[in-house]
This record gives structure tokens, sequence and C-alpha cells, in this order.
């Protein structure tokens, strides 16, 4: 069985489903401020050409996933699974940005949890690439339980970019 890489996941509070070309205004809404993106390695996406690119390979990637908020019906950021390899059995999941109100509370542990249940169905080994001055997103993979394995590059908007990469074993999920 091949991995489902855009589900229709819900959880208490948000529901997670493929994210479609009508949402680039709802989620233009979302990304564009620029606090959301201080610290990562990509500042441009609160700008609307940043964005834009963004949105586009979020769509080609074919793993990417709205974050709506279930009472508002409000998209609230978006999340993808990306790296599938079968053989291994191991995937990514990142690229991810929730708006600041939900920040500090428990979205994004329930949006997390949510896709880490689902890809412990087919991986073995969930990785999270973090941009190593991301100091927000690593304290989130510390609660998450995630271990920062080792350090390297990733390429970024044509550059390559220093990255933490962190692991949790699907056997841990939970």
């Amino acid at each position: 069985m091949d991995f489902e890489a855009q589900p229709v996941l819900h959880g208490p509070t948000l529901c997670l489903r493929p994210l479609l070309p009508e949402d680039q205004e709802p989620l233009w809404e979302a990304a564009r401020d620029p606090l959301i993106w201080e610290q990562h390695p990509d500042k441009t996406r609160y700008h609307r050409a940043g964005f834009l690119r963004f949105f586009q390979e979020a769509l080609a990637s074919r793993g990417a996933l709205a974050v709506v908020d279930r009472a508002s019906g409000r998209i609230i950021g978006t999340s993808r699974f990306y790296d599938w390899d079968a053989a291994r059995r191991e995937l990514a999941i990142g690229s991810t940005f929730l708006v600041r109100q939900y920040w500090g509370g428990a979205a994004n542990a329930e949006m997390k949890q949510l896709m880490l249940r689902h890809a412990a169905r087919w991986a073995e080994a969930i990785w999270f690439h973090v941009g190593t001055a991301n100091l927000r997103s690593r304290r989130a993979m510390d609660k998450l339980g995630a271990r920062p394995m080792f350090e390297g590059q990733r390429p970024l908007n044509g550059a390559l970019v220093d990255f933490v990469y962190y692991r949790i074993d699907a056997a841990d999920v939970r």
C-alpha cells in the first residue's frame, strides 16, 4: 500500500485536509504576518511573491494540508508530508506554520499528533527539518518528543540552508 500523502484528519479542534488552489487567498491572509517568519529560514513568505512561491510549491508537492479551525472553519495554517521513501519506510513532516493566535496552545501538538499517527501507519521513521535559528520550532520539536539527530544543509529557494534534523520513530508515536 502506497503512502496517502493528503488525507483528511480530524482532531478535537482542528481538521487537516488537502490544500486546494482555492485556498490561496485564505492561506495568504494567515501567512502575511511577518512575525510568523522572523525565525524561519525563508523570511520572504509574508511578502506576496514569497508566499506565492511557497503556495505553488505546496500545491506541487501533493502532500500539503490546510489546517482548519473546526469551530470557525477558518484556515489557520498549513503543513505537509514530503520525502516519502518507501524502501526505507521514512518520510518528513514540515513546511508548517500557524497564525500567531494559535501559538503556545494545543494547536501545534494536535496538528503534529494527527500527522504523526497517520504517518506511523506507513513509516518507521518520521523526520522534521528545522532551521537552526528557528528556536520557536526547535522548542516545539522538544515538546513533541522529537530527537535532534544531526545538522545538515537542505536547498531552499536556490540556496543551501542549515537545518537540524529531528526524528521520531513510529514506535514512539502516541
